[in-house]
């Protein structure tokens, strides 16, 4: 095992056989944490976009919040319960691309993948820059810092997740549950204090919000529309996530359509008690909380700016403070779990997208490479490749997440939007057929959810797409037709190349002549076992090949191989410019213009070492030839491998390896006695 080996095994850790893949399925317990960290992290920063919103018209326009998150909780129920029909129905992991593509059609399809394509990176951008400002907030030398801070972030969580679906969802099920916990317990906490009038106002109570140019006054009914319009598609990214679980189904254990639809409800209830009480508590705390990039709006009591460096803290750690202002492990509790589950909500697209990259991979609308799985079972290059985007983002938006939130949700809600007129139409496709009279009853009324659906999220796409348009939201449209755009050019190339690989009739004609040429570059071992290699295949022609760029060299070869009498012609070709690939690929190339329906065989002599050093001290010519040869119609590369004696320590090192007892292995029942027995 190499150097590059061991430090993929610390990395990541042993491999897993394919067979094993029954033991990476999660029970609903680590689904939960899993699948739903997202949707569930969103309270962290969604009640705090409400806020941003409605502070552009000043404080009072607060008292709409509650409203706002009620709105917002009814679409939430709403999309649970349409995905709960999705999961039933397409099982197989599909999720909104699926529904799409087989009610809808190819384009409707390409759509939908394209829409989460981006809202998975948008997640991972998101959450993780919010995470960095928490960070920041709390560690004060990490302020500038946050786009190093984030893209750290994103890194650790790649290598977590390259460990494979099962052990990153019980890594994160712990910090998950305790986030549950810490803004449930809060929020419990916090109504017993309201109760008992005893809840305080919070740190901000005291400010004043100067309402932005335009919005000054009473508002008519048209600019007060606009605005609750603005906070409640802010407010709905709190439903980002929600159709993870969809495209998740596979990973869950069996009945896993079953276990899939109970997670989905319990996401629901448990994200909705979550917004609402943040925001029930943030309006009795009397919270002021504006644009942390405008923060000239906020106003002392006295009518003066706040102080210079003045530090506004998210709602959340106001309310914490508020709550448990004669208990501050609380507070810490609180600040700590929501900074980390903001880090790992972004583990839901990390489960997410590399699911939806495999399955357009299969259909060949993204590179094949997504859809294989690595080492621990996990598609690794899909992950990877969601993490390079992500950095990306969070770099150009110096991970702002005020800034990043625009160009969210417009990517999921046009895929709700999609996925909910496909599952009308699979519906009324399978009522047209059925005859027994309960199942109907069961189709009519998962019909009637949908289509409640479809109209509640086509609202909501269309508020997003006005308010939100000029603010970012066109980037993400943009972003939409590149990815779809880019998959239609996948697609269109492997069914190209499908055709051209096809085989008919004329593939049936073997060759009339093979010409086969060995490289030789001094007369030993590795370039003798070549000419006997090739004089075994029975060539029409057979010949070696030598480049000469030295005469004394040339001379020596030559004596060498007359004394040697092989038997075998020495073809030299003479490089004044010293080249030695070139005058290789012209002959080969000669050859076969000489006799178009021949094949030249190259034969090449390569060294098999054992130390990776060794490799930048051999075999680099052979690579440049090889490479330039497979240009080269007609001509066959041949690699004959030489193994030299240090290859020896790599095969002892393997076998050691495979005797090796590793953890778990008794358990498993893999390990073996002396003689090789289980």
């Amino acid at each position: 095992m190499g150097v590059g080996d061991v430090s993929k095994r610390i990395l990541l850790g042993r491999k897993l056989r394919s067979a094993q893949l029954g033991e990476t399925l999660l029970p609903k317990r680590i689904a939960l944490p899993v699948f739903a960290s997202d949707a569930l992290s969103s309270v962290a920063y969604a009640p705090d976009e409400v806020f941003i919103m409605l502070g552009i018209a000043g404080a009072s326009a607060y008292a709409w919040s509650w409203k706002i998150g009620l709105a917002v909780a009814l679409v939430m129920f709403t999309v649970v319960a349409s995905y709960r029909q999705t999961v039933h129905a397409y099982p197989s992991g599909g999720g909104d691309y699926e529904v799409a593509t087989v009610n809808l059609g190819r384009t409707a399809g390409i759509t939908v993948a394209s829409a989460l394509l981006v809202d998975y990176v948008l997640t991972v951008a998101v959450s993780i820059s919010s995470a960095a400002q928490y960070a920041a907030g709390a560690i004060p030398s990490l302020i500038g810092h946050e786009a190093t801070v984030a893209s750290v972030a994103v890194i650790i969580l790649t290598a977590l997740n390259l460990r494979g679906v099962r052990e990153s969802g019980t890594l994160f099920a712990v910090p998950t549950y305790l986030f549950m916990a810490a803004i449930l317990g809060m929020g419990g906490y916090g109504l017993l204090r309201l109760l008992s009038g005893s809840l305080p106002d919070a740190e901000s109570a005291d400010l004043r919000i100067l309402p932005e140019e335009g919005w000054e006054g009473p508002l008519n009914q048209i600019a007060l529309i606009f605005l609750l319009a603005r906070a409640f598609s802010s407010g709905c990214a709190a439903l980002t996530g929600v159709e993870a679980i969809s495209n998740g189904v596979p990973a869950f254990q069996r009945p896993k359509s079953k276990n899939a639809a109970t997670t989905l409800l319990l996401l629901g209830l448990i994200a909705v008690s979550m917004l609402m009480s943040i925001i029930l508590l943030a309006n009795e705390m009397r919270i002021r909380y504006v644009d942390p990039h405008a923060l000239d709006q906020l106003r002392t009591a006295g009518g003066d700016a706040v102080p210079e460096g003045y530090q506004q803290h998210p709602v959340i750690s106001q309310i914490a403070n508020g709550v448990f202002d004669h208990f501050s492990p609380g507070f810490y509790f609180v600040v700590t779990v929501t900074g980390i589950i903001l880090v790992l909500a972004a583990n839901t697209a990390f489960n997410g997208f590399p699911v939806l990259g495999s399955i357009l991979a299969r259909d060949g609308f993204a590179p094949r490479a997504l859809g294989a799985r690595g080492d621990r079972l996990a598609y690794s290059n899909g992950i990877v490749f969601l993490a390079v985007m992500a950095i990306v983002l969070i770099v150009l938006f110096d991970a702002q997440t005020t800034k990043l939130i625009q160009l969210y949700i417009v990517g999921v809600f046009v895929s709700f939007n999609l996925s909910q007129l496909g599952m009308i139409r699979h519906w009324t496709r399978h009522l047209a057929t059925e005859k027994d009279a309960g199942e109907r009853r069961r189709m009519q009324r998962s019909r009637a959810i949908n289509t409640f659906g479809l109209g509640l999220t086509a609202v909501v796409l269309v508020i997003v797409l006005i308010t939100k348009f000029l603010a970012g939201a066109w980037i993400t449209i943009l972003a939409m037709g590149f990815f779809f755009a880019v998959m239609k050019a996948i697609k269109k190339h492997y069914d190209n190349v499908e055709r051209e690989l096809a085989a008919d009739e004329t593939d049936k004609a073997l060759p009339t002549r093979v010409h086969a040429i060995v490289l030789v570059s001094k007369l030993h071992k590795p370039t003798l076992r070549a000419l006997a290699f090739a004089k075994a295949t029975r060539p029409n022609a057979l010949e070696g090949v030598y480049v000469s760029v030295d005469q004394k060299d040339t001379a020596r070869l030559l004596e060498e191989w007359d004394d040697r009498n092989t038997g075998i012609p020495l073809k030299v070709l003479h490089s004044p410019y010293r080249e030695v690939v070139k005058p290789i690929v012209e002959y080969a190339s000669a050859i076969r213009r000489a006799n178009p329906r021949g094949v030249v065989a190259v034969y090449i002599p390569e060294y098999v070492v054992g130390r990776w050093w060794e490799q930048f001290l051999h075999n680099q010519t052979a690579l440049r030839l090889k490479g330039r040869l497979l240009f080269s119609p007609g001509v066959m590369v041949i690699s004959v491998p030489y193994q030299l004696r240090s290859s020896e320590i790599a095969l002892e090192r393997e076998e050691r390896d495979e005797q090796r007892v590793h953890a778990g292995d008794l358990r498993r029942g893999r390990a073996r006695d002396r003689n090789g027995r289980r």
